[in-house]
C-alpha cells in the first residue's frame, strides 16, 4: 500500500484554529491551561540511550503535573520508531537525525512503503552533550584519520545512525569503503558490540548510557575531535551530514567536562516531532506542557535542561509544527526569520510530497535499487524546478 503524506493546513488556519479553541493572544498568555489526554505514547531510541531517559523523564512530569500517562515505546531503528507514528499507535517521537531523512523521503525512507513523511517539530535538546564518534581507547585512536582499517558499527534500518557515522570519517578523510563495517541490529546491540569488542568505533550522543557503560569497560572510550579551525574536514563532514553544527560539548563519558571540553559535531537530539495531521490542540498542549513546566524536569537528566524554549534552533532543517509554533509564540521566541524559514520549509514537503505523488504515477520498478535510483533523479528535479536544494544527491 502506497503511504502518502498527508495534506498540510496552512500555518495561519492552523494557528488560528488553537486560537479559536484555547482563546490565545498572539505572543501573550494562554487563557487556560492546555488540556492534555488522559495518555500519550512517544517513541525514542533503545532502552539506556539519552532520549529514552528524556522521554521517562518527562513522563513523570505529565503524570506528577497534569496527571497524564505517557507511555515509551523504545524502538532500534528509524523506522521502527516512526512506524506507531504512522499507524497511530503514537503521536509523538523523540527522534535523531533520522526524521529528516524521513521527511527528504531519502535513504532507508526511498522505498515505495514509505517515501517523504510530513513530519513536523515540537522541541529539541541543545545541551552541554555532542554527538560525536566514540572509539575504543584501546584501539590506540586520537584523530578521525586514525580510523582506517578499524570496524565500525552500523544499524540495519537505522540510516541516521549510518550516516551520522559516515559524516564522522568523512572528517579525517575516510568513507565507508575504508573501513570495516559491522551491522548490528539496533541501537543498543551495536553498543553491546562496543563493550564486546566486536566492533571498534560507534555514534552515539557523549551522555547516553551506552557510552557510559563503555567508558567504565577494560576496553575504555574516546571521542576523536572535529576542530573547528579544520575548514577542510568539516567542509567533507557536512558534505555527507549537513545537518551537523560545530560544537563545543563540555559533558559526557570518555572525560568530557567543562574543564575538558572537547570540539564535537552535533545536532538536536533527541527531536521531539509528529505528523502534521495531529491536532493542532494536542500539540499546542504538550508544548505548554514542556515550556511552562521546564523547571520541573529540567534536572532531572543529563541533556534534558537542552528543551528549554530559548534554546529552540527554529530556524534548522526541519518545520515546526502549527501547535508548537503556537506555544512558542506565547513564550515569546519565536520570530518574523522563525516564520519565514517555517514557511519555505512546508513548500519544501510540498514540494516533496507532489514530488512523490507524481513519481509513484510512473509506474516504477519493483526492484528497489532501481526504484530508488529513479526516485532519485525524480526528488532532485522537483526540487531544482522549485528553486530548492536537491541535498544527498
Amino acid at each position: 500500500m502506497t503511504t502518502r503524506m498527508p495534506r498540510r493546513k496552512t500555518v495561519a488556519a492552523a494557528l488560528a484554529a488553537v486560537v479559536g479553541t484555547l482563546g490565545l493572544a498572539a505572543g501573550g498568555a494562554a487563557a487556560q491551561e492546555p488540556k492534555l489526554p488522559a495518555s500519550l505514547t512517544m517513541t525514542a531510541y533503545d532502552t539506556g540511550s539519552s532520549g529514552f531517559s528524556m522521554v521517562v523523564a518527562l513522563g513523570k512530569m505529565f503524570k506528577d503535573k497534569h496527571n497524564t500517562d505517557v507511555r515509551a515505546l523504545p524502538a532500534g531503528n528509524d523506522i521502527a520508531r516512526l512506524a506507531p507514528l504512522r499507524t497511530g499507535r503514537a503521536q509523538i517521537s523523540a527522534m535523531g537525525i533520522g526524521g529528516f531523512f524521513a521527511m527528504e523521503g531519502m535513504f532507508e525512507f526511498g522505498t515505495r512503503e514509505w517515501g517523504p513523511q510530513r513530519l513536523q517539530l515540537l522541541l529539541s535538546a541543545m545541551s552541554c552533550n555532542g554527538a560525536g564518534l566514540g572509539v575504543a581507547k584501546d584501539t590506540g585512536v586520537k584523530e578521525m584519520k586514525d580510523l582506517r582499517g578499524k570496524r565500525l558499527g552500523i544499524v540495519v534500518g537505522s540510516p541516521a545512525l549510518n550516516v551520522n557515522a559516515y559524516s564522522m570519517i568523512a572528517f579525517g578523510g575516510l568513507t565507508k569503503d575504508d573501513m570495516k563495517l559491522v551491522e548490528f541490529s539496533s541501537y543498543g546491540a551495536m553498543w553491546k558490540g562496543m563493550v564486546n569488542n566486536e566492533v571498534d568505533a560507534a555514534i552515539a550522543s557523549t551522555i547516553s548510557g551506552q557510552a557510559r557503560e563503555m567508558d567504565a569497560s577494560p576496553r575504555g572510550l574516546v571521542w576523536p575531535p572535529t576542530p573547528h579551525a579544520d575548514t577542510e574536514g568539516w567542509a567533507r563532514l557536512q558534505n555527507v551530514g549537513p545537518y551537523y553544527t560545530k560544537h563545543v560539548a563540555t559533558c559526557g563519558a570518555g572525560g568530557i567536562s567543562p574543564q575538558t571540553p572537547i570540539e564535537i559535531p552535533f545536532y538536536p537530539y533527541p527531536i521531539w516531532m509528529t505528523y502534521s495531521n495531529q491536532p493542532a490542540e494536542l500539540i499546542h498542549a504538550v508544548m505548554r506542557a514542556l515550556i511552562v513546566d521546564y523547571d520541573v524536569y529540567k534536572d532531572s537528566v543529563p541533556g534534558v535542561d537542552g528543551l528549554e524554549a530559548k534554546r529552540q534552533p527554529l530556524t534548522w532543517v526541519m518545520p515546526y509544527h502549527p501547535g508548537a509554533v503556537a506555544a512558542l509564540k506565547e513564550a515569546r521566541v519565536w520570530t518574523d526569520a522563525a516564520e519565514k524559514h517555517n514557511q519555505a520549509l512546508l513548500r519544501r514537503q510540498d514540494v516533496l510530497g507532489a514530488a512523490w505523488d507524481a513519481y509513484l504515477k510512473t509506474d516504477p520498478p519493483g526492484d528497489q535499487a532501481a526504484f530508488y535510483k529513479d526516485w532519485l533523479a525524480a526528488r532532485g528535479a522537483a526540487l531544482r524546478k522549485a528553486g530548492l536544494p536537491a541535498i544527498f544527491e
